[in-house]
């Protein structure tokens, strides 16, 4: 801002810093002793934002000026006389002062608040910069205008504190929209020292344990976290426009099904039972499918015991719905009009840049069977291997490590994830998955082998997975048999026989389509974030001891 100067802040060494945070609560205990503790107060009547405040003014100050006639005034050259130059800035400042006593008859009156991040004191006059949720602010503060005993306290303040302030929004000399206070209230004292201007809050672990500082300091950040509220309310508000209603379902669970993860575990004392949090939504959701709630989803933390990464925390928020009567390719339809609508309604555009690329959510999503993309991209086509033997052959050809256990599908998907994920930029579904990585899903009738299941990638990533949903108890139970001897196997991943959820599928579910997304990494795509930590308020990082 014109008119701001960054106050001295914290470069400074470690004793020289521990005195300034003395000085601080010296000065608290200064105003407590002259009964002006700022933690006493309790409420501030807020008119306005900062950006409403900047927008009204700017909105009167065009209605009011339209028809005002500017005065031409000729800047003199740069060799010109004292007293040409004189005159040039009283005829400057002459139009400055007509076109303000115009705006001034007609006061925007507002009460802000937010907390101070820079000051420069003037004498009988000074400047700060007030921060709220919508953005910045100057103030200007004066003697004149609040008083001589209000303005002594101001004076002592310190970047950090927390201020309202009423007044009324005026137009500086050098072209600020700014707060002109007629009073200051300190609503809360700040005891620590924010770090300096100019150098900010990089350092990235410091960052996420101190996610409180970030959001003061680095105005994208907080505009990362308000675009994260805002994609999760347009989601709501696309699935509420199809009928689909909102529900919740139990964290804590006897048997964490619906994904291949390793669960958390722990223990409830009032049953004395050991129990997990959950790694999916899926098995709850389908048992309201059983009891006739015919579309439903749920938005909320699942729970995965794995690595982190920049796209993986343990803890993250997972979005499934399910929808009685329709397939894969209703899935399909649903995903891709939900993307394009979420890319219109939060970036304004379908088209977005992530980096230095940028994906194109306004043409038809491609669409490509998992064997075809691996005969695009690594030229085998596994519609020919008709054994797992011949397929574990192709795999030691091709340098790609499988555990003995692996079956032909198992082999499929790791080609799929060595040859053909990285090469998936732009929005493709992946179609009709094997069997053998598809444990909850129903058969192609015409493939057995393979199933109606698909996945979204973009980017390279992986956004969503969806599927005809398998409705079939008894093959259902053959399925969950085949993931128990695969977990007695060693596969720590796979899942476990869940009699309750059979016994809903023998009640009967109808056809069903049922898709999972990952919140998170939609929004990193959505704020070009590099790392899921950086769309995740409190990510889970190492305790430091």
């Amino acid at each position: 801002m014109a008119d701001m100067e960054p106050q001295n802040q914290n470069n400074a060494p470690a004793e020289d810093l521990g005195q300034l945070l003395k000085v601080r609560r010296q000065k608290l205990a200064d105003l407590q002793g002259a009964g002006k503790d700022p933690f006493q107060i309790t409420k501030f009547d807020q008119t306005h934002h900062t950006a409403d405040a900047v927008r009204l003014y700017e909105e009167q100050e065009k209605e009011i000026l339209k028809d005002y006639v500017e005065p031409e005034i000729t800047k003199p050259a740069d060799d010109a006389d004292n007293d040409t130059i004189s005159a040039y800035r009283q005829a400057v400042k002459a139009a400055y002062n007509e076109r303000r006593a115009l705006l001034d008859a007609s006061p925007i009156n507002v009460k802000i608040a937010g907390r101070m991040l820079f000051k420069r004191v003037m004498g009988k006059a000074s400047f700060a910069n007030l921060q709220d949720l919508k953005g910045r602010i100057q103030i200007y503060v004066s003697k004149d205008g609040i008083g001589d005993e209000a303005y002594a306290d101001f004076k002592k303040s310190d970047i950090g504190d927390i201020y309202g302030v009423e007044g009324y929004v005026f137009r500086t000399m050098t072209g600020e929209v700014s707060v002109h206070a007629t009073s200051i209230t300190l609503l809360s004292k700040s005891l620590q020292i924010l770090p300096e201007k100019f150098h900010g809050l990089t350092d990235t672990d410091t960052r996420y344990r101190q996610r409180y500082t970030d959001l003061i300091v680095n105005p994208e950040v907080r505009d990362t976290f308000v675009k994260r509220s805002k994609i999760i309310k347009e989601i709501r508000n696309f699935l509420d426009g199809r009928d689909f209603m909102e529900v919740e379902t139990p964290m804590l669970v006897s048997n964490a099904g619906g994904a291949a993860a390793r669960p958390f575990e722990t223990h409830y004392n009032a049953l004395d039972e050991d129990v997990k949090l959950r790694i999916s939504l899926e098995l709850y959701l389908k048992r309201l499918i059983v009891g006739g709630l015919e579309r439903v989803y749920e938005i909320g933390r699942v729970f995965r015991n794995e690595g982190v990464d920049t796209r993986h925390n343990p803890e993250f928020t997972l979005m499934e719905l399910y929808q009685a009567y329709t397939d894969y390719y209703g899935m399909m339809e649903l995903t891709e009009s939900m993307f394009r609508y979420l890319a219109e309604k939060v970036c304004g555009t379908t088209l977005i840049k992530y980096g230095d690329l940028e994906i194109d959510f306004g043409k038809p999503f491609e669409r490509l069977t998992m064997n075809e993309a691996i005969k695009k991209y690594a030229g085998i086509d596994f519609d020919a291997v008709a054994t797992d033997e011949e397929a574990k052959a192709l795999a030691k050809e091709h340098h790609i490590e499988f555990e003995d256990r692996h079956k032909k599908g198992d082999i499929i998907n790791l080609f799929f994830e060595t040859y053909c994920e990285e090469k998936l930029i732009q929005p493709t579904f992946i179609m009709d998955h094997p069997i053998e990585i598809s444990p909850l899903t129903k058969k192609k009738p015409d493939d057995p082998q393979k199933v109606e299941r698909f996945e979204l990638f973009i980017n390279t990533w992986e956004m969503c997975n969806a599927y005809s949903e398998l409705n079939d108890p008894i093959d259902q139970r053959e399925r969950f048999a085949a993931q128990d001897a695969a977990f007695a196997a060693g596969d720590e991943e796979a899942n476990h026989t869940d009699e309750d959820f059979l016994n809903a599928l023998e009640i009967g579910m109808p056809p069903t389509g049922g898709i999972g997304y990952g919140i998170d990494r939609l929004v990193m795509l959505l704020t070009d974030s590099p790392s899921i930590r950086d769309v995740l308020l409190f990510p889970t990082l190492k305790s430091i001891n």
